[in-house]
């Protein structure tokens, strides 16, 4: 009853994720994570990349290493607030040694980076977001994007994703902060080997090698698809970073949780296909390629940017994007003010309910 009663004096109306009422994201004072650790997070952005088969356009690589890392975006897409104000598409190399066990050049190109309509009967969507590596007689072309912020601090991040193409490729999606020193590296990764058995995925708290190259069995877990699913199908795959640990997910279905090494500092989000002949990749045939391919990318987020505008109600309405009917939409939850609540759930019978347990206690 004391909680009744709490509820009732504060204005809060409370409702189960299944059972509540989609709305917008300028209603939301914060959000609140279903996963292993309870967290709530300031900001939602949602990318939806279903339905650009108008922008669509798959360019061929570029064989100059030069000119594929000076080449221009592939579609207008990629130069809209949209895109800009959250991502950048990287053109960098490896040239200065990033990995010392690396046997190509590597050269990460916006060429590489592209919408492409969907061409495949078993799905439904008219294009997805494709990122490409791909072997070449001179060097590995690769594809990378990263977030333009790198004061993230605590996310949860999802995409609906398949990797798809040759033995000898990376794909991953993760959390940075860089440090010279490897001992200060703090990233959170998912990571997928196209040289690896289709149901393998390796989630991991870098570093998982010691200063000495030994391996640190703490960082890092070799998880399963669940339900025999393998990482070339559309699957839901999502990181959650939070203050304790940091937990994967597959459909929902968690495959992987570590404590260890969490990292703690702000840091961005980055996600890219990817070679570079080392031991990690392993060393694509020239000519062949691999993909990274959304549908859409999701991301709840707090952040030590300051703010651009002044924020409304704060956290006074809770909304949730878990169990939400419309994927990138969110529902509330509850929300401060029995006024505005029950224009929210009109016709909703739990605010008679708790009314009459209040006044019989």
């Amino acid at each position: 009853m004391e909680i009744l009663r709490l509820f009732l004096l504060t204005g809060v109306v409370v409702v189960n994720a299944q059972q509540a009422t989609l709305t917008e994201d300028s209603r939301c004072g914060c959000y609140l994570l279903k996963g292993n650790e309870t967290a709530y997070f300031q900001k939602h952005r949602f990318f939806d990349f279903r339905n650009h088969d108008h922008h669509a356009s798959v360019p061929p690589a570029i064989k100059d290493a030069k000119d594929t890392a000076d080449a221009p975006v592939t579609s207008p897409f990629f130069n809209t607030t949209e895109w800009t104000d959250f991502w950048m598409i990287s053109n960098w190399n490896n040239s200065h040694g990033i990995r010392e066990d690396s046997t190509l050049l590597m050269v990460n190109s916006p060429n590489n980076v592209y919408l492409e309509a969907n061409h495949d009967p078993n799905t439904s969507p008219k294009s997805w977001l494709s990122l490409r590596t791909q072997r070449l007689p001179d060097f590995q072309t690769t594809a990378e994007i990263e977030s333009l912020s790198a004061k993230f601090k605590f996310v949860s991040i999802r995409m609906l994703a398949r990797t798809i193409g040759a033995r000898g490729a990376i794909t991953a999606m993760f959390t940075y902060r860089h440090s010279e020193e490897l001992a200060k590296v703090q990233e959170s990764d998912l990571e997928i080997r196209t040289s690896d058995p289709k149901n393998l995925i390796h989630c991991t708290n870098q570093p998982s090698l010691t200063e000495d190259g030994d391996i640190e069995s703490r960082a890092s877990k070799n998880a399963t698809m669940p339900n025999g699913l393998e990482w070339s199908d559309w699957a839901v795959h999502r990181l959650d970073w939070t203050p304790k640990s940091t937990t994967w997910y597959v459909n929902d279905i968690q495959v992987a949780n570590i404590e260890f090494q969490t990292p703690k500092d702000v840091s961005n989000i980055i996600l890219n296909a990817w070679s570079d002949g080392g031991e990690w990749t392993g060393n694509m045939t020239v000519g062949d390629s691999a993909y990274l391919q959304l549908q859409w990318f999701e991301i709840l987020y707090n952040t030590t940017e300051p703010e651009k505008r002044q924020e409304k109600g704060g956290c006074n309405s809770v909304c949730s994007i878990d169990g939400s009917p419309q994927v990138g939409q969110p529902v509330m939850l509850w929300s401060n003010g029995v006024g505005r609540a029950l224009d929210m759930f009109r016709g909703w019978v739990l605010v008679t309910m708790v009314t009459v347990l209040f006044l019989l206690a």
